[in-house]
């Protein structure tokens, strides 16, 4: 295992992380994403039962089977890669943004009432999914491959948000 953290003078050297500490960090974030997320779902509004959605919807119950495991890959694919890499920092801030954009969709769909705007946010969170991916694939191959799922499930949320803003464009969003 490369040693990650802070020089500790001598060149090529650094201090190593415990892992209790990267994946207790990676899962503290994923984390603090997922409460923020499902703090602004309200998919029994009035307003989200009346789009117009899909037949190929999974019903609402699916999203809080599915997004567990997936976050759980997301936590354990950081701190796994966290614990091989020198260049945590780049790490983390591949991280951080797509945090912020995943919770990001969620505001922006139930609680801004915007699926047109968190479409776009959908779309970044997919280019994003595809940095980390590759970012962390450098890194272990296989913490990336446990990634794949969570990218796959996005990509599923971006084609069934298009269609939620294609069959409701009469609507303002």
């Amino acid at each position: 295992m490369e040693p990650i953290g802070k020089h500790d003078g001598t060149p090529g050297r650094t201090r190593r992380t415990g892992p209790w500490l990267r994946y207790g960090a990676a899962a503290a974030a994923v984390a603090a994403t997922a409460v923020a997320g499902a703090r602004a779902v309200d998919s029994d509004s009035r307003w989200y039962r009346s789009l117009r959605k899909p037949p190929w919807q999974p019903p609402p119950r699916t999203f809080g089977v599915v997004w567990p495991p997936l976050y759980a890959a997301l936590a354990y694919a950081t701190g796994h890669a966290l614990g091989k890499t020198p260049h945590r920092g780049r790490l983390l801030t591949e991280l951080a943004a797509n945090l912020v954009l995943n919770a990001g969709w969620t505001r922006l769909f139930f609680a801004r009432r915007s699926p047109g705007a968190a479409l776009a946010d959908v779309l970044l969170l997919d280019l994003s999914n595809a940095r980390l991916i590759r970012r962390i694939g450098h890194i272990d191959k296989t913490a990336a491959g446990t990634l794949v799922p969570y990218a796959a499930w996005c990509a599923f949320a971006t084609a069934l948000n298009a269609s939620i803003v294609d069959r409701n464009r009469s609507r303002r969003s």
